[in-house]
């Protein structure tokens, strides 16, 4: 959701976003382990804040915020025209605007996430500052971003991704918004050798996908999102040394 994504990512992305989102592994799988963390983050906050305000940076075609509102009033923004259409179809409540400008007034909401949206912007640190800003005092926010370069396949080049990154390196990145990290882990530990292996294997052969997510067999798809969710279990007792993604939680 940089400034210039809209005219960057392929329109493509979004129409087959928007039809495997609901049933693809990679997708399921992500949606339980970020709900197991809301669940904390909402029980922690509705202690003293009750009903609970979300806000959704870069919504996509809303899945995620079809999620969040199962934990509050949740909201989303993003820069695309074809995102928001498929979000407005689904009855969601979004926004068209950057990262880095938010249209909405100064401690808005008790929580803001960022579901592999913050590796996109031009100015990632910009884009967390904005996020701080629109969040209220006390409150929390939850970042999900890819890791490691060495990773970059297919999908980081059709999204227009700008980095994936370490966990040190988005942490000191959320720091320098003025956040205070409570939790950091790498995540996707589950897949970490299939994707490394077949990103490894596309770069050696020029095999190029459309999309990364059209890459997928039916008839595992349900086992392979059980087995990815089952890492919640795990995140809930410790953080992963590696993996495919990052998670953190940070607050203002």
């Amino acid at each position: 959701m940089a400034s210039t994504l809209s005219k960057e990512m392929e329109e493509h992305t979004y129409t087959i976003m928007n039809r495997v989102e609901d049933s693809h592994w990679w997708f399921v799988g992500r949606r339980a382990i970020l709900e197991s963390f809301l669940e904390r983050i909402s029980n922690e906050l509705r202690i003293t804040n009750g009903e609970l305000s979300f806000l959704d940076v870069g919504c996509g075609t809303g899945a995620n915020l079809e999620m969040l509102a199962k934990f509050g009033e949740a909201e989303g923004v993003d820069v695309s025209d074809d995102a928001l259409e498929f979000c407005r179809r689904k009855g969601l409540k979004v926004h068209k605007g950057l990262a880095e400008e938010l249209p909405f007034d100064d401690e808005s909401f008790e929580v803001v996430t960022a579901l592999d949206v913050v590796e996109h912007l031009d100015d990632d640190i910009a884009g967390l500052k904005e996020m701080y800003r629109v969040l209220k005092k006390g409150g929390k926010t939850l970042i999900f971003v890819p890791a490691f370069m060495w990773l970059w396949g297919v999908q980081d080049d059709i999204s227009n991704h700008r980095i994936r990154y370490t966990k040190k390196q988005i942490v000191k990145r959320l720091e320098k918004a003025g956040f205070a990290i409570e939790r950091a882990t790498y995540a996707n530990i589950t897949f970490f050798a299939p994707i490394l292996a077949g990103r490894t294997l596309m770069k050696f052969t020029g095999v190029k996908p459309e999309s990364e997510n059209n890459i997928n067999v039916s008839a595992l798809n349900g086992i392979l999102g059980k087995i990815f969710s089952a890492e919640k279990l795990w995140l809930n007792k410790f953080n992963f040394p590696f993996g495919v993604s990052i998670v953190i939680v940070a607050k203002k």
